[in-house]
């Protein structure tokens, strides 16, 4: 066997092996990401294993939340991989790296440890902040590190031609100068004022000629040349145009950032603080490469886009059990600091590590939360609780066990018949506790008026139902997404918007009734309104408030559709109104269940109330059926096929009264 062949195949298996070691370590060293790092691990696997054939910079794009470990994993990966010493890192905001090296990456990169021509590592975080366009799409003045885009390109960087030539004015000018006052000498003539003074590179200058030329000389030795030599070293470049471009192109890129248009419907949707941490795994874990370009586009220009790859890893927020397990293995990381202190060994029971979840876990801010609370915690009661067990005679190997008292305002630990409490602030929890019973009792009838009429009309529970809430005085239901709405389906949905107001009404009358509703009958208004107006699927085709200007949105004949728009609002109503009465033992189990719990999970609403507990479909409407129908030449959806309603959308008169409970 050909002896290169052998040793290029020994080689491939030995660096593959090592990746896959990379990847373990990683894993164990990272919670909660793993399918982002076989991602990244698969990415990098022909430029680790193979650096030759590369011929063009290796773009691996990592978007997700803050504090889900992009930045941390390119720090690893690059340590792991042999690389720390060709590792570069740049806070795109352009800002985060001071000004020794100008406004390129391109300077950063000359003065790193990363060689021409060979393989190195550079992360461009916080690339969200680099934008070039505006909200509106008009272009964004950018002067720093504009040449990321030659960069990601072909990692090919062309030199500043225009200060080389901006150099070579000022030094024919000095040259003019000398050569000048050197002829009037000849001359015998004396010259007019001070002598000029000689020309020299300021440090900046000297920087900017150093990496201009790809000059290997320190940049004090280089202020310290001569016009002459400045002069000969500018001539030698000048004539070698070949070696002008400084060839990045073996380069791993990690592009970082969190683009915050990607979780509109999931994050903004919901205060993050509150939301479920299952439930936002979910939504996150299924945005694509679609919603990634789709939020690209509103930050930079479709060409600057196509430049970044199509190799975009997604981090999704962490799982509740993720965020578990992280602040068990945090936590056992102070046990184990005291224990090698003191020798004492410390436990922490299940109600505190309870607490420590429900007070530190934002699932849309990822692990940051997370360390400080545990921080705040636990290390100063952990030194308080080791001095007083020393001092009450405990030994090496004791241990001692840490919980919560009923109160959740302590600490507290127990050493033989001895207790020690150390004061703890639990702020989060005490601030989801509506303390008052008339407020916890309207919010609860609200809330429950929403979530009876969207179990109704969806056959399905909403993904989160709380009155409990540390962010804003109020509660909320969470529905699930669909792909397409029918016109049934829109009229629905303003019938759960008026739920809430519904509910109200029904059970403290209409004086009684407060203005929690404002925003619900805002967004039923909304959709009302684009269902007769922009939609077509009222009694008008055409739109009434499309201006002739694009990007406009000015009404200019309302008045047609006003009294459609408020006849369907009052006939969705009428139409909540019902299904809550039809349906009072479950909204009233509901209601009570919030009132006593502060929240009801969908698990718990799907039992009570007989259905699944997630959406078949993210379409609900049985198009498939529907076209098969018609193929088969039946009638269609208007003759009677079955919808997804308990109550019809559009004639109060004809509303059903079936209690599927």
């Amino acid at each position: 066997m050909d002896k290169n062949f052998e040793h290029l195949r020994e080689h491939i298996a030995v660096r593959s092996l090592r990746l896959a070691e990379i990847a373990s370590e990683l894993k164990a060293e990272l919670v909660g990401i793993d399918g982002a790092i076989d991602r990244a691990i698969e990415s990098v696997r022909a430029w680790y294993v193979l650096p030759e054939i590369i011929t063009r910079p290796v773009i691996v794009c990592l978007w997700g939340l803050t504090g889900t470990g992009k930045t941390q994993l390119t720090r690893l990966m690059a340590r792991k991989l042999g690389f720390y010493d060709r590792f570069v890192e740049v806070q795109m905001d352009g800002f985060s790296n001071g000004y020794a090296s100008g406004n390129t990456l391109s300077g950063l990169l000359c003065e790193s440890g990363i060689e021409e021509g060979a393989p190195g590592i550079l992360v461009l975080d916080e690339f969200q902040r680099f934008r070039t366009i505006d909200a509106l799409g008009e272009d964004i003045k950018v002067e720093r590190y504009m040449d990321v885009w030659a960069l990601l390109s072909d990692g090919r960087l062309s030199p500043s031609i225009a200060f080389i030539a901006e150099l070579e004015r000022s030094i024919a000018d000095a040259l003019y100068y000398e050569d000048r006052k050197k002829s009037r000498k000849d001359d015998g003539l004396k010259t007019k004022g001070k002598d000029a003074p000689a020309y020299n590179l300021s440090p900046h200058e000297a920087a900017d000629f150093k990496q201009s030329l790809k000059l290997k000389e320190p940049v004090m030795e280089i202020m310290r040349w001569t016009l002459d030599e400045i002069h000969g070293r500018t001539r030698v470049f000048r004539e070698q145009e070949q070696h002008w471009d400084t060839d990045y192109s073996r380069l791993l890129i990690f592009v970082c950032g969190n683009l915050d248009e990607m979780y509109e419907d999931t994050a903004k949707r919901i205060t993050d603080c509150d939301t479920d941490a299952d439930i936002f795994h979910v939504q996150t874990k299924a945005l694509s490469m679609i919603d990634v370009k789709r939020a690209l586009g509103q930050r930079f220009k479709p060409e600057q886009i196509a430049r970044l790859g199509n190799n975009h890893v997604i981090f999704a927020s962490f799982s509740r059990a993720t965020f578990e397990k992280l602040i068990a293995v945090t936590s056992q990381r102070y046990l184990t600091d005291i224990r090698n202190v003191s020798g004492i060994q410390f436990t922490l029971a299940p109600e505190l590590m309870a607490e420590i979840y429900a007070n530190s876990v934002f699932p849309a801010q990822g692990t940051r939360p997370v360390f400080s609370s545990i921080h705040a915690v636990l290390s100063a009661p952990l030194v308080s609780f080791t001095l007083w067990a020393l001092q009450h005679g405990a030994q090496t190997g004791d241990v001692l066990a840490i919980t919560v008292d009923a109160q959740r305002k302590n600490l507290l630990c127990h050493f033989r018949d001895a207790r020690h409490l150390c004061p703890v602030a639990f702020e989060l929890n005490g601030l989801k506790q509506r303390t008052d019973a008339n407020f916890r009792a309207l919010l609860a009838v609200h809330e429950a008026g929403h979530a009876l009429v969207y179990c109704a009309l969806y056959g399905h529970p909403p993904q989160e139902l709380k009155i409990n809430v540390a962010s804003f005085k109020g509660g909320y239901n969470s529905y699930c997404a669909v792909d397409a709405e029918s016109g049934r389906n829109i009229l629905d949905k303003v019938c759960v918007c008026l739920g809430g107001f519904a509910a109200e009404t029904l059970v403290f009358g209409v004086q009684a009734r407060t203005s929690g509703s404002e925003s619900d009958i805002k967004k039923a208004t909304q959709f009302t309104a684009g269902y007769v107006r922009q939609l077509g699927l009222g009694s008008r085709l055409g739109k009434v408030d499309v201006a002739s200007e694009s990007g406009e949105n000015i009404n200019t004949d309302v008045h047609p559709t006003n009294c459609e728009i408020e006849d369907l609002l009052q006939l969705q109503l009428q139409r909540a109104d019902h299904l809550l009465r039809a349906n009072r033992q479950a909204f009233t189990r509901i209601t009570r269940a919030l009132e006593t719990h502060g929240q009801v999970s969908r698990e718990e609403l799907a039992d009570w109330l007989q259905l699944p507990v997630h959406s078949a479909s993210s379409v609900l409407e049985p198009y498939a059926q529907l076209l098969r129908q018609f193929g088969a030449g039946q009638a269609g959806a208007d003759m009677g096929v079955p919808g997804l309603v308990s109550a019809d959308a559009t004639d109060i008169g004809g509303l059903l009264t079936a209690n599927a409970w």
